[in-house]
């Protein structure tokens, strides 16, 4: 390449070649991978926080907290988002970081350290693979992936890059949920044949908005990114896009992943064999394409030992608590069990609500039920009589387990790896897809197809929208 960069696309692949590294072609721009940092004790972790309306902040708000840990860039495609969350930051007398709107601008500066995605979840594995590439770690939320097949690719990056990337089931480092889980290994419920994940939520219409203009300062092509590109409305942008099938992933992708990475944990699986879904969008007449309401079983045939059932479901209304969580109905009061707050209603966080969100497992000898929200908790019941059996209440940090692990370089003690993510994650898309298609889904683990139904693989794979691809070649 000779001369003046003719655009942007051959400015950045000229910055690469003069810096004399091997560049990898992708989407027509290129990153390096930068050599790994060693951090010493009291290094400066600095991190590039990518979506800043919702969640982000939440990750800003965590960096914060910790020690030698800088949000030292920021990025969103609403430029009023930005100054919004600048004077956020100003407020709470933190450095002001660069900022950006488009994150490939970001990925190349070489000082990042850490991306922190929390994008809508169509950006998620594009954003997640680009930051890998250009040798950061990374901490991305949940749904690591918007289908199946990108979800693969990241794992497969993070294994080649071999860096440090956690996945924002928060619930993989709340010490309750971690004591649970090892009680039920240890056999304090008898044999675990059956998890139930709960997602009860009070979620209403979002009612049609019409057309119009893109809103000034908001980059809409960057925005809509991989996913097709359609004319703008208000229940396409800042979170309703979670109800539409090329941004999002229902309720089951938005607040289920958690529930389902816990159901899925605790049961002890991986892939499942078959999968059924029925449901459908009840009650309201709105914009909204994913399900209200879903149902959704899988089945496992272990290689050793006896079968086990995983049952989904999510409530998007008016509903009853189950298993006490939500409730105060313990006689005893766990904090963990009263819920999450009602949107916008004022209500305190301790203070019951309607609803469930968490999961309950059953064995052999009885029960655990274990709400993993706002105060992570389980509780007991066992034998025939139903006797209270051990309970605890604890909380944890994913966000620093995740910096911990970036320091020390050491991927084994991280709580929520990548790897068991996209696992969860899979099990989201595979009831969507079966709900989609209306029928049962026979999926083989070993090779992470559906056997015989080329039209499941193929939603499961998903479309990109040029030049925003998800490599073939990691």
């Amino acid at each position: 390449m000779s001369g003046e960069p003719k655009n942007e696309t051959e400015r950045i692949t000229k910055v690469v070649l003069e810096r004399g590294a091997s560049a990898t072609a992708l989407t027509g721009i290129s990153f390096i991978t930068e050599p790994q940092r060693v951090f010493g004790a009291n290094d400066r972790v600095r991190i590039g926080v990518c979506g800043l309306r919702g969640q982000g902040f939440a990750h800003i708000e965590e960096y914060a907290r910790m020690p030698d840990v800088e949000t030292v860039a920021v990025c969103d495609v609403d430029e009023n988002i930005i100054k919004e969350r600048l004077a956020d930051m100003d407020l709470m007398s933190l450095p002001t970081p660069k900022t950006y709107t488009d994150v490939r601008k970001l990925l190349e500066d070489s000082s990042i350290d850490v991306i922190s995605i929390a994008t809508p979840n169509h950006w998620h594995a594009l954003i997640g693979i680009w930051a890998l590439q250009a040798g950061k770690d990374v901490y991305v939320e949940k749904p690591c992936c918007h289908n199946l097949w990108e979800g693969r690719q990241l794992v497969r990056a993070t294994k080649k890059y071999k860096r440090i990337v956690q996945h924002g089931t928060n619930n993989r480092s709340a010490g309750a949920v971690i004591e649970g889980i090892q009680k039920m290994r240890e056999g304090l419920i008898g044999e675990v044949y059956l998890a139930r994940g709960l997602c009860f939520n009070e979620r209403n219409t979002i009612g049609r908005a019409f057309v119009e203009a893109v809103p000034v300062g908001v980059n809409y092509d960057l925005w809509t990114g991989p996913s097709p590109l359609h004319s703008f409305t208000r229940n396409r942008f800042h979170y309703n896009w979670h109800w539409f099938w090329d941004t999002g992933n229902g309720d089951i992708g938005n607040q289920g992943i958690h529930q389902m990475d816990v159901a899925r944990w605790g049961l002890g699986v991986r892939f499942p064999n078959k999968v059924s879904a029925l449901g459908g969008h009840f009650m309201f007449d709105d914009d909204q394409e994913t399900p209200n309401t879903l149902n959704a079983a899988f089945e496992f045939n272990q290689p050793e030992g006896k079968p086990k059932l995983l049952e989904f479901e999510v409530r998007h209304w008016i509903t009853n608590q189950e298993a006490g969580i939500g409730s105060l109905g313990f006689g005893v009061a766990i904090p963990g069990f009263l819920g999450p707050p009602r949107r916008n209603s004022g209500r305190p966080h301790r203070e019951a609500v309607p609803g469930s969100v968490g999961d309950v497992f059953y064995g052999s000898k009885g029960y655990m039920a274990m709400s993993n929200e706002e105060f992570p908790s389980y509780r007991t019941w066992l034998g025939d009589d139903q006797e209270h059996g051990p309970t605890g209440s604890r909380e944890g940090n994913n966000w620093q387990n995740f910096i911990n692990c970036v320091r020390s370089r050491k991927q084994e003690e991280l709580n929520a790896p990548i790897e068991e993510g996209y696992i969860s994650c899979a099990f989201v898309h595979l009831a969507n897809a079966s709900y989609r298609l209306g029928r049962t889904l026979n999926f083989d683990p070993d090779a992470e197809q559906v056997i015989g139904d080329e039209e499941a693989n193929k939603l499961l794979r998903g479309t990109y929208r040029a030049p925003y691809v998800v490599p073939e070649e990691v």
